[in-house]
């Protein structure tokens, strides 16, 4: 394997000036900096990656802790980051805190042991005290999707609650009137955030939403079996189930049947987060979607404006809804638009 020595004979220039050019610094001539990286190519010689960020202090690496990767929303999110990165000179590297603080935790202080230049997050809690921490420190850090109140992080999101309102009209237009949430941690910004826009559209339909119609889960398909079993049980049970997230949905539809029932012929149904399955299953299921490519590509762009000295900005996205026939929509057409009265 060719060393820098050899580069620097090849080139006829001193190792200080490959380490120059490789380093990009500005004080090396045009014709120096073209045969050293004619000879980088000829040799085919790497640098090594932990002596170098040794001399400059960067390792040209991000890390992202994402709550869970067996989500296909936070599973996109990633893929879009990663790509994003490696587009700006950065690699990626991945922790996946399956809804818990404590994994959270650990995988943000392997991160920054591991010395990376800065951090992306998508907190599963209201606030750790090492993130709290390493925002004090200065550590470069964005929140994705989810944030902290109060943190001053840049925060990449997207706003859902005018997308929750079209859903409510769009139920309401159907005929349904008892409408049921599984609800999202309440540690969670997301988490309180649909719940509260669901309960804000309800009111402004004329319609309640009891307590009974409210189940609490955890983003994970589990909790929405077992909420779901229980709005099954209940006396009157609610017309149509809304899942604050498609894991969640997904356990929904598993408990509705094995009842033996039907979507939406007994139950209707309808899902936070939008997935590119949600078409294959029968009936395709009706639910908002975020542009989670766009998500993470901004993330990634705020992040790297931190570390590079430029003021990071954070952005907000606006959800969608996507109509198809999980709620007893007579075809997969969208509805016609609904305007929001601002009286």
């Amino acid at each position: 394997m060719a060393s820098i020595k050899d580069v620097a004979a090849a080139a006829g220039v001193s190792v200080a000036t490959v380490s120059r050019v490789l380093n990009e610094h500005p004080s090396v001539s045009a014709d120096a900096r073209q045969r050293v990286m004619a000879a980088v190519q000829d040799l085919g010689y790497r640098p090594n990656a932990v002596a170098r960020s040794l001399r400059t202090d960067q390792t040209r690496t991000l890390g992202l802790v994402i709550s869970d990767v067996l989500n296909p929303y936070f599973t996109e999110l990633a893929r879009a980051v990663e790509e994003e990165a490696r587009a700006l000179g950065y690699s990626v590297i991945i922790g996946n805190a399956d809804e818990r603080p404590d994994l959270q935790d650990h995988h943000v202080r392997t991160l920054l042991d591991r010395r990376i230049d800065g951090l992306l997050v998508s907190p599963t809690d209201g606030g750790s005290p090492l993130m709290l921490d390493a925002v004090r420190a200065g550590t470069p850090m964005v929140f994705v999707d989810r944030w902290i109140p109060g943190v001053q992080v840049p925060v990449v999101r997207a706003d859902g609650r005018e997308a929750v309102w079209d859903l409510v009209a769009h139920l309401c237009r159907l005929g349904h009137r008892r409408l049921a949430i599984i609800a999202g941690p309440a540690a969670t910004t997301t988490g309180s955030e649909r719940v509260d826009a669901f309960r804000d559209a309800m009111a402004e339909h004329g319609l309640p939403l009891p307590d009974a119609y409210t189940g609490q889960g955890d983003f994970q398909a589990g909790s929405g079996r077992r909420v779901t079993e229980g709005f099954l049980d209940l006396p009157e049970p609610p017309e149509v189930i809304f899942a604050a997230d498609n894991l969640m949905a997904l356990g929904a539809l598993d408990a509705v049947r094995a009842r033996g029932l039907r979507v939406p012929d007994d139950i209707a149904l309808a899902a936070f987060d939008d997935i590119p399955w949600f078409v294959h299953t029968d009936p395709p299921v009706t639910a908002i979607a975020q542009p989670t490519g766009e998500l993470g590509r901004a993330a990634v762009r705020a992040l790297v404006d931190r570390i590079e000295g430029r003021p990071p900005a954070s952005v907000t996205f606006a959800a969608r809804l996507v109509v198809r026939r999980s709620c007893g929509e007579a075809a997969p057409s969208s509805p016609s638009p609904v305007q929001r009265s601002t009286s």
